[in-house]
């Protein structure tokens, strides 16, 4: 069977900017018939993320990130449906999703590594199964709960950086609904610190690209900061830190900021800032949702819930055609959509 897939066409280096030429668009096969456990899918969306940087690199720099090989398939986050099935929980028409779909148009893979969907928990929205009900969401959700420290009534502050993008515009709003009273935003558009405030329910936002932000943070968080949702690092993190209160906590989500930079992870703090870090006792854990597995299905479900009763709003940039994930994830690095990016490859 005849395929289209994309693969990793060149390095763009440790310190380099990824291009869509990164990337190359080619024909492969994939068998015909299915063995005994496989099933054969059709792909539908596959996900463009940030930690996909990282395996650009021959050393990602990470334990539990693997490198994508030259001239071989990259993969991600996928959804898809069963086209013919010799698994024993898989029928044809099912809805799949996996964390390492591979980005072609269809794929023989072992049933094994597929969790069925349930279309009805996103109102239909299938893509929503690689963001806000994904691992997108998770990370947002699980960060929140396991290193925000978050208590309905404590009167906390929240500031969430990339607050426009796909997991910061998921986290201000989780983090008014787990508790929080003030959440503000740092984005780089005017038009996405008014999304965040008139959509997402943000109660200010910061264009760091214009004016102070230091200033400005000092006068939408008089109280000082709680919690900071960290997915960006850099400059901006360091104007955070200096405002956060004693005993705080930072939720290390993502320094995409440094992504580009041959620096370790999670990036060492200047040393003036460690200081402050440190004399106010301030937390700062690297956060993995892959070691929270047991609270993925009910996290997922909560998730569900707030999506079905409209308190969570969910942003997505739309990509049409596998051709085009070059361009999509070189659109993404460069900060320049809402939300999550999907591509969308079949329809």
């Amino acid at each position: 069977m005849i395929i289209q897939r994309v693969v990793l066409n060149s390095r763009p280096g440790k310190n380099g900017v990824p291009v869509a030429e990164n990337f190359r668009l080619e024909q492969s096969t994939i068998a015909d018939t299915v063995q005994a456990g496989q099933v054969r899918v059709k792909t539908l969306y596959l996900s463009v993320d940030p930690y996909m940087r990282c395996r650009m690199n021959e050393d990602t720099g990470s334990d539990y990130l693997q490198p994508w090989q030259l001239s071989e398939v990259a993969d991600g986050g996928g959804v898809g449906v069963v086209e013919e099935s010799k698994h024993e929980n898989l029928a044809k028409g099912d809805f799949v999703t996996s964390f390492t779909w591979p980005w072609q148009t269809a794929a023989v893979l072992d049933g094994s590594v597929l969790q069925k969907l349930v279309p009805q928990l996103v109102n239909g929205r299938l893509s929503y199964f690689l963001g806000a009900a994904g691992i997108t969401g998770l990370t947002a959700l699980l960060g929140i709960r396991e290193k925000g420290h978050v208590a309905v009534g404590a009167n906390q502050t929240m500031v969430v950086s990339g607050a426009a993008g796909a997991c910061g515009s998921l986290a201000g709003q989780i983090g008014r609904l787990e508790g929080c009273t003030r959440v503000v935003g740092i984005a780089g558009t005017d038009e996405k610190c008014s999304i965040l405030v008139q959509e997402m329910g943000f109660d200010a936002a910061i264009n760091y690209k214009k004016g102070n932000v230091a200033e400005q943070l000092r006068e939408l968080c008089p109280g000082g900061v709680d919690v900071y949702f960290d997915n960006v690092g850099g400059e901006i993190s360091d104007t955070v830190i200096n405002q956060m209160n004693q005993n705080s906590h930072i939720i290390l989500c993502g320094q995409i900021s440094q992504y580009n930079k041959d620096v370790p992870y999670p990036p060492p703090l200047p040393p003036d800032i460690e200081k402050v870090q440190k004399e106010r006792n301030i937390t700062r854990e690297r956060f993995l949702v892959l070691n929270y597995m047991d609270k993925h299905e009910a996290s997922v479900l909560q998730l569900c819930q707030w999506i079905q009763e409209g308190k969570l709003k969910v942003r997505e940039t739309m990509v049409e055609g596998l051709a085009n994930i070059g361009a999509a994830f070189q659109s993404m690095m460069s900060g320049g959509n809402i939300g999550k990016q999907i591509v969308s490859v079949s329809k």
